[in-house]
């Protein structure tokens, strides 16, 4: 009887094996007859029989041991009795465990785990959590009761006691953070200790109001407090900009490590830590009467500190670290150009020169100052629309506005920044920046352009564009900043660059934030008068790129990499 035309293929069926460990195989002496169905006594196993087409798998192949401890472990997670709530319990801790280890992958991705920076990234998530609870803390008491209309003096002392003081200190936080030679990880430790302090002073002078159902703090507490817990955030993005250069693995640059940090913040720090704390201050301010965002604010210190002490070690020595300097004068030109004349170049300058003074310097090129120009520009305008918009809504309201517009309102602008935040650093992660100089001018006019639109048309539909637009080319205008540091700075001067850098764009967030509070909740002016103000930096940034400058020492009549010199304050 014919067979299958196919059947040739096809080893005859032989006998199931049942499962279990395999014997070592040997061949029969019969290897080339039929199996049988019976095998004799003392005999091993035989080989797996494979057919003639070397496409197909064998037959009947044993499981590894691999494959068994899989499918045991299938078997014991499944459920005894099948209900779909158990299947649906079982397929949750499914997805869950995945997307921890999807999780970890992310964090661990290009060497990180390795390097440093996997450890370095969660404080910075818990950096950007802390700050979200506590604008979700102090939310309805510090940034809307300074708008109300008939309590102006309340936006005078705002600005005392929160910008005015920042706008100080700021200037000396690079040049202090540069003098700390060791304990760098207890300094990122402490900015959470004290706002876990902050918040356990804040906590305990508050009190229940039962007509308006939140949670008021004292004034005279409540501002100080506030100045300080920014102060503390400030100083841990400082901080960190000098720490990340030693924890940079060796498959990625400076730029794209940035930006997945600032990704992670934002996404997990500022997203999910918003939305633990929103929960826990409408809960526990509506169940128990207590402030749940600051409770919520000193859980994330807490770990936040906790965390920064497993950074490696490494990180707190700054041995043959060069600090750097914003200025450039005439006596910096002519130490270089005898340096020049003489064939010396950094790299033996720095080492001549260090070894016998402390006070080495190394002034920021070109390209640098051309980045912090313009970002800091960018900085006015985002700090402007982080608190205006808010004053703005709240008092739209009190003129007769209903709060859900009011709410509405700052979803719109909100949504947009963190929307063109994300855009921008993903862009800037992914993109090669061969000019990033130039990346930065682009930036800073389309910033400019924009503010001066939302002063033509005065519209909240123009104005959420507008935020959309400063917030992605903020992101990028930062990623190539840090490009140009990593591109025209030594080695040994990156961590200090960072850290100037990052103070600058922080004073600029500052000022901007001042106008928000200051201006009068009218769109146009509002507008109107950053985008003046922004039109002086950007001439700024364009005359640095071109070697011109409209502040003596501050410009760019300096070139692309300056030597080490004695003269830098």
């Amino acid at each position: 009887m014919s067979g299958h035309p196919g059947q040739q293929q096809y080893p005859p069926d032989e006998p199931r094996r049942r499962p279990g460990p395999t014997p070592r195989a040997r061949v029969p002496s019969n290897a080339g007859q039929r199996d049988g169905g019976d095998h004799g006594a003392g005999r091993g196993p035989e080989r797996p029989q494979y057919t003639s087409n070397h496409h197909l798998p064998p037959l009947e192949d044993t499981p590894s041991a691999a494959d068994r401890r899989a499918a045991e472990e299938e078997q014991r997670r499944m459920p005894r009795k099948i209900t779909v709530t158990r299947v649906a319990a079982m397929r949750s801790r499914e997805i869950t465990e995945a997307g921890i280890a999807k999780w970890h992958q992310a964090t661990k991705a290009d060497g990180a785990d390795k390097s440093g920076l996997t450890a370095l990234t969660y404080p910075v998530i818990l950096n950007n959590a802390v700050d979200a609870a506590m604008m979700v803390a102090l939310a309805n008491t510090l940034f809307f009761a300074a708008a109300q209309a008939e309590s102006k003096s309340k936006v005078a002392l705002y600005l005392l006691v929160n910008i005015a003081p920042f706008a100080i200190i700021a200037p000396f936080m690079g040049p202090l953070l540069d003098r700390i030679q060791h304990g760098r990880r207890v300094a990122l430790a402490a900015s959470f200790g004290i706002r876990v302090a902050l918040a356990v002073l804040l906590i305990t002078n508050c009190e229940y109001d039962p007509i308006a159902n939140t949670v008021n703090f004292d004034p005279w507490v409540l501002y100080p407090c506030a100045l300080a817990m920014m102060v503390m955030s400030k100083s841990f993005s400082v901080l960190k900009s000098a720490v990340v250069p030693r924890v940079l693995p060796p498959s990625i640059d400076l730029a794209r490590v940035n930006s997945r940090l600032t990704l992670f913040g934002l996404v997990v720090g500022s997203g999910v830590g918003g939305a633990i704390a929103s929960g826990a201050e409408f809960g526990l301010s509506r169940m128990l009467h207590i402030p749940g965002g600051m409770y919520a604010l000193m859980v994330f210190a807490v770990l936040g500190a906790v965390l920064c002490m497993r950074i490696p070690k490494r990180v707190e020595s700054t041995a043959g670290e060069v600090p750097t300097t914003l200025s450039y004068t005439g006596a910096m030109a002519r130490d270089a150009e005898r340096q020049a004349d003489r064939g010396q170049d950094a790299e033996s300058g720095r080492a001549k020169l260090g070894a016998a003074f402390k006070n080495l310097r190394v002034p920021l090129g070109r390209s640098v100052v051309t980045g912090l120009w313009g970002n800091t520009t960018i900085r006015v305008l985002t700090g402007f629309l982080t608190l205006y918009i808010a004053f703005y809504s709240k008092a739209q309201q009190a003129a007769g506005g209903s709060a859900t517009e009011s709410l509405l309102m700052i979803g719109a602008v909100g949504a947009a920044a963190g929307i063109g935040n994300f855009i921008g650093n993903g862009i800037g992660a992914r993109l090669q920046l061969p000019r990033p100089a130039r990346i930065v001018v682009q930036a800073t006019v389309a910033a400019t352009v924009g503010a001066i639109v939302a002063a033509v048309f005065g519209n909240l539909v123009v104005v959420a564009a507008v935020t959309f637009i400063a917030s992605g080319v903020s992101a990028l205008g930062k990623v190539s900043l840090d490009a140009s540091i990593q591109d025209d700075l030594p080695d040994e001067s990156r961590a200090s660059a960072f850290g100037r850098s990052e103070t600058a764009l922080q004073l600029g967030w500052v000022g901007g934030a001042a106008l928000g509070v200051l201006l009068p909740p009218t769109l146009w002016i509002g507008f109107a008068t950053v985008a003046a103000i922004m039109v002086v930096g950007t001439v700024q940034t364009v005359l640095t790129y071109r070697g011109g400058s409209l502040v003596p020492n501050f410009g760019g009549k300096r070139p692309e990499h300056v030597p080490p010199t004695m003269n830098g304050v």
